[in-house]
């Protein structure tokens, strides 16, 4: 009956020998009977009745074999139903400390000569039946598995991890047999355990699974040890569950993971050290892993480390440079990875296939530095001309980036022509990538601020209300820019309303902002006192947010850069208030606000300009003079800093006159809507009795100051 049962898997050439061959005894009464000279030798030195009780239970255990072939042959059929009521019928509890103290015996290393103590007793198990029972667990836990009982598999699948491990409590030497099913079994184990909790939705149980079969020496094979490593990395990032290290692990101090992605990047590190010795192949998945845990932690710096060691023939050369290039910019490191991009449309990659992703994020990138707008202005072209190869996204987002770009140009631009040109061909691009992605809110934006930008106030009204109609959520950047709007049309009212209602919605950051724009506004409208008490509430909401930082650990939570923008807000608070004091004639308390400035970032261009303005308010002309040197020494193109000492230049008269009106001119190059500048060259041209030169400049400096907003629109 067991031969017919075994199926295949127990074919042999040969009549077996092995008298612990226990599944391939003959029980019958002759079969014993012919046995009995086998065991007369070891009759003198056992008892009679351990020789009844080994009996018995080889009786007993031959019938545990036939019901786990009997399973086995079952699940091979997919008869998972009647396999599992086979398999029930085995005492797997009963049979425990056997297993154990079979697998303890039979896997002791040997000395060279065996001693007395060395003989196995024959109660003792065979390895094949220890194999057969662990197979028969194993199978039983998958036909739970296939009829969705995962729960219960997972419990059956960690008696074959609790009967191995408590026989091996080292692990696994490298002398079990190899024709031993033993440790393959205890292998599957050890990869079916987690997989059964992670089904079950015990993601805390998975883990510690997968920790059990990394912790000891179970010779499992570089491929299977590096695919059990992988998937606790990937359970770790993406469970959701923060499980900590058990005490009996935390081996390492002060260096052990502190945390789920810390655990995890210290596993996939490994098997990137694995794949650069050959160890393993490279696995992509592996490195999205990692990508995505450096991404999360801000390590891209790391990341990008670990980008430049993939072997040749990994990536691509494009591909390559475009991953690093997302690295250095997430890192804030732009000009690396504009860098990196410029090779992608160099010569070298002219027969390639071209890489319209890292085209598109050359374009983003210069669109963010006005002096790159021209790079960003060949880039995108690029994207547009493969009209074959680029999807209707991709051109869009071209022709959106190509428009921004246009913009920057125009406004460092130093030939009124061609300023002219890049503005026309700004808004034409953007109209372009409007017409393309209607439901893209970055392009509305785009456009309310280059139309903005060229004074047309409606258009850009219109376009900076479909802005905020598209976001799903507030958007700071687009109250302010709808309020600037109404405050260049001369509707202080209406940003004031714009700005109250944004104001109840805002985000911590955005809220800070639109207070200061308030008291900009409230300024512009003559209202001193008013703006001195909003700055007093900007400043409370910062130094109170800031003081539970230092003292908990949620710091932690708040990133660098928001950071950095509230230092600059309060920065920015400090300068205008010292504004406001000058414009009174508090000089010691415009001095106080220009050193609290001052503390925050001492070499600010603004800082100084102010500083500059208060002792030419004092009609400290000198003084002030040199506070505008400093400021441009640090910013040569601050246009305010510019204009100031012309001004007191213009106010020197006499043969700084020709000096003023040079430095009025880099103004303008730089800023032509600056009324101010348009107002002293006309104060120089009415000196020097050019009067319908001067009148000309005062209409033009009118004009400008009717429809400047309060502060700058980018």
């Amino acid at each position: 009956m067991l031969c017919a049962c075994s199926g295949e898997q127990f074919k042999f050439e040969d009549a077996p020998q092995s008298p612990e061959s226990l599944a391939t005894r003959d029980f019958s009464a002759s079969g014993l009977s012919s046995r009995t000279g086998d065991w007369e030798s070891k009759l003198e030195d056992v008892q009679v009745d351990e020789v009844e009780s080994t009996l018995k239970e080889a009786l007993s255990l031959n019938y545990e074999e036939a019901r786990a072939l009997l399973g086995r042959l079952e699940y091979q059929r997919g008869n998972f139903d009647a396999a599992l009521q086979v398999f029930l019928g085995i005492d797997i509890k009963g049979l425990t400390p056997r297993m154990m103290r079979a697998i303890v015996l039979r896997t002791r290393q040997r000395k060279p000569h065996r001693s007395k103590g060395d003989i196995i007793p024959p109660s003792v198990m065979s390895m094949h039946s220890v194999s057969l029972l662990l197979e028969a667990i194993l199978l039983k836990a998958k036909s739970l598995e296939e009829l969705g009982h995962f729960r219960e598999a997972a419990k059956e699948c960690n008696i074959i991890l609790d009967v191995v491990e408590a026989a091996l409590p080292n692990g696994m030497h490298e002398g079990i047999v190899e024709d031993c099913k033993l440790q393959e079994m205890f292998h599957k184990a050890l990869e079916l355990l987690p997989n059964l909790w992670t089904k079950a939705g015990f993601l805390s149980e998975a883990i510690t699974a997968y920790r059990r079969a990394l912790v000891k020496p179970w010779n499992l094979d570089p491929l299977r040890l590096a695919s059990v490593q992988k998937d606790l990395a990937a359970t770790l990032l993406y469970g959701g569950v923060e499980t900590s290290l058990p005490p009996h692990l935390q081996v390492w101090g002060s260096t052990t993971p502190n945390g789920n992605i810390e655990e995890a990047i210290l596993l996939l590190l490994l098997l990137m050290q694995k794949v650069a010795y050959g160890e393993i192949k490279w696995d992509a998945d592996i490195m999205d892993h990692l990508t995505f845990a450096f991404s999360v932690t801000g390590q891209f710096e790391l990341l990008a480390t670990h980008v430049e060691q993939a072997l040749p023939g990994i990536y691509e050369r494009a591909e390559r440079w475009y991953l690093l290039a997302l690295c250095y910019a997430a890192a804030g490191q732009n000009e690396v990875a504009l860098n990196l991009l410029k090779k992608v449309s160099g010569q070298s990659e002219a027969k390639h296939k071209p890489h319209i992703p890292a085209l598109l994020f050359g374009a983003k990138l210069s669109s963010q530095d006005p002096k790159h707008s021209h790079y960003g202005i060949t880039f995108a072209r690029n994207v547009i001309d493969l009209a074959d190869q680029a999807t209707e996204h991709f051109k869009g987002q071209a022709h959106k980036f190509l428009g921004v770009c246009y913009g920057n140009a125009a406004r460092i631009s130093i030939s009124d022509s061609e300023r002219a040109l890049f503005q026309k061909e700004s808004l034409a691009s953007l109209n372009s990538a409007a017409l393309n992605m209607k439901e893209d809110p970055e392009v509305m934006f785009n456009l309310s601020l280059e139309n903005a930008v060229q004074r047309n106030l409606d258009v850009a009204f219109d376009n900076a209300m479909a802005y905020s109609n598209m976001v799903t959520e507030n958007s700071g950047r687009g109250w302010r820019l709808l309020a600037l709007i109404l405050s260049a049309d001369r509707r202080f009212k209406d940003a004031e309303t714009i700005h109250e209602f944004a104001l109840d919605e805002a985000g911590r950051l955005d809220q800070l902002e639109l207070l200061r724009l308030k008291a900009v506004l409230q300024i512009a409208q003559e209202r001193p006192k008013q703006a001195i008490e909003t700055y007093r509430i900007l400043l409370s909401l910062i130094q109170a947010q800031r003081e539970p930082q230092s003292n908990t650990s949620d710091n932690a939570t708040i990133s660098d850069s928001e950071n950095v923008a509230e230092r600059n807000m309060e920065m920015a608070a400090w300068q205008d208030l010292a504004t406001v004091y000058t414009k009174f004639g508090s000089w010691t308390d415009a001095e106080i606000c220009l050193n609290k400035a001052k503390s925050i970032e001492f070499y600010s261009p603004k800082s100084w300009h102010t500083t500059g303005l208060l002792f030419e308010a004092q009609s400290l002309y000198k003084e002030a003079l040199v506070s505008f040197s400093v400021s441009l020494s640090i910013e040569p193109e601050y246009v305010p800093s510019i204009v100031s000492t012309a001004a007191i230049l213009v106010q020197l008269g006499g043969q700084s006159l020709p000096i003023a009106r040079s430095y009025l001119m880099n103004a303008l190059r730089l800023d032509p809507t600056n009324h101010d500048a348009w107002m002293n060259l006309g104060l120089i041209a009415k000196m020097e009795g050019s009067l319908q030169q001067a009148a000309d400049f005062f209409q033009a400096a009118y004009e400008l100051k009717m429809s400047a907003p309060v502060e700058a629109f980018s």
